[in-house]
């Protein structure tokens, strides 16, 4: 059974960091090939941020981000992290981790996500403010 616990959420000001982690267990190559973050604001729909694939494959990120977050993992310790730096009020989301399959172009559609990603964490908050 995969169980995925996210951590590490909270407020900061414009300009600082935060790093999520994502505790895994359960989450074999044959289940799924990659570990994603998504993020879902007030009032919007839930959206791809990061994504890193079980065999090495290079991390994709959308281009809202890319440049100040860094998603990586820990295989010893089974968890992936997303290291968040220069934060912007508009990163303010719960933030989701989700295991599945992927492949093509990040971020998926919306209406595809629990599809492909059909395991999910119950989300950490992260508040930016200025």
């Amino acid at each position: 059974q995969v169980q995925l616990v996210e951590s590490g959420g909270g407020s900061v000001q414009a300009g600082g960091s935060l790093r999520l982690s994502c505790a895994a267990s359960g989450v074999t190559s044959s289940s799924s090939n990659c570990v994603a973050w998504f993020r879902q604001a007030s009032g919007k729909e839930r959206e791809g941020v990061a994504a890193i694939h079980i065999g090495g494959v290079p991390a994709v990120y959308t281009g809202l981000v890319k440049g100040r977050f860094t998603i990586s993992q820990d295989n010893a310790k089974n968890t992936v992290y997303l290291q968040m730096n220069s934060l912007k009020d508009e990163d303010t989301a719960m933030y989701y981790c989700a295991a599945g399959e992927w492949s093509g172009p990040w971020p998926p559609p919306p209406t595809t996500l629990h599809v492909r990603f059909p395991h999910w964490g119950q989300g950490t908050q992260v508040t930016v403010s200025s």
